[in-house]
């Protein structure tokens, strides 16, 4: 029987690994790290670091209530539940994702939003996940993103475009008076990138980039080369406020905005 209640989320990116466990009982994080690949690698190519990761260290090993596994990649759609069919899953996906016959297609259910977000997982990391582990949830980046920030309840007339900063990825969120208007993942591999996909929506949502904030989370920080080159077009600009309030413990990073998406996936 397991005494504490502890909950583990992995976060699975071409480009990377987050780990995070969170201790259910007094609501703190024991355990938060990164691993940055020097390139963007296969599922194929991932899961023997996935499976090193895991194997290496020993808080891994312990019993767990809850596992979440987090898919961080550019092949989601959100599509309206009204307008929802599964047989129609692939045909989601195939306008603005490049998908293969073969694929295993998922849906998450935003319902806040009455909307279905439609994404291919890593189906090689969910079979080892589950011989490691057992039972475990599993979901899309948007769908976290979407959902964490349609719980913060902002009832507020005027758009935010919300961004949460990958190496080379983002996710991308519109709210309207707690209305989603727009999701998003993009890739990019220049700050230039970056700040094209962001401006490109502004124009399309009819967004004035001196007044209509970007709200930041993720992988940027004030004054790095990817927030000067945005605070050159776009003048309102902040960080993101509202993550769980866990206790962190001494060797634990403490920047909620940083790790938004990963604290908000329990």
């Amino acid at each position: 029987m397991i005494s504490t209640k502890k909950a583990l989320s992995i976060q699975i990116n071409l480009n990377g690994l987050s780990f995070c466990i969170l201790n259910k009982s007094d609501q703190s994080i024991e355990h938060l790290h990164e691993v940055d690949f020097e390139k963007p690698l296969t599922p194929h190519e991932l899961l023997p670091h996935l499976k090193a990761e895991l194997g290496s260290k020993t808080i891994f090993s312990q019993d767990f209530n809850e596992v979440v596994v987090v898919h961080q990649n550019e092949l989601s759609s959100l599509v309206p539940e009204d307008l929802f069919d599964e047989k129609n899953s692939a045909d989601y996906l195939k306008y603005n994702s490049k998908i293969l016959k073969s694929d295993y297609i998922a849906n998450d259910s935003i319902s806040l939003a009455r909307a279905k977000n439609v994404y291919v997982p890593y189906v090689n990391i969910n079979n080892y996940i589950f011989d490691t582990f057992g039972q475990f949830v599993y979901k899309h980046s948007i769908t976290v993103f979407a959902e964490t920030l349609l719980k913060l309840k902002r009832v507020d007339h005027s758009k935010k475009v919300f961004i949460n900063v990958n190496t080379n990825s983002f996710e991308m969120v519109v709210l309207q008076n707690n209305e989603l208007l727009l999701t998003n993942v993009h890739q990019y591999y220049t700050k230039e990138d970056l700040l094209y996909f962001v401006l490109f929506t502004y124009e399309q949502m009819g967004l004035d980039t001196d007044t209509d904030e970007l709200i930041l989370s993720g992988r940027i920080e004030r004054n790095d080369e990817l927030y000067e080159c945005l605070y050159t077009y776009i003048r309102t600009i902040s960080f993101i406020s509202g993550a769980p309030d866990y206790k962190m413990s001494k060797d634990t990073p403490v920047d909620n905005s940083r790790y938004f998406l990963i604290l908000n996936s329990f």
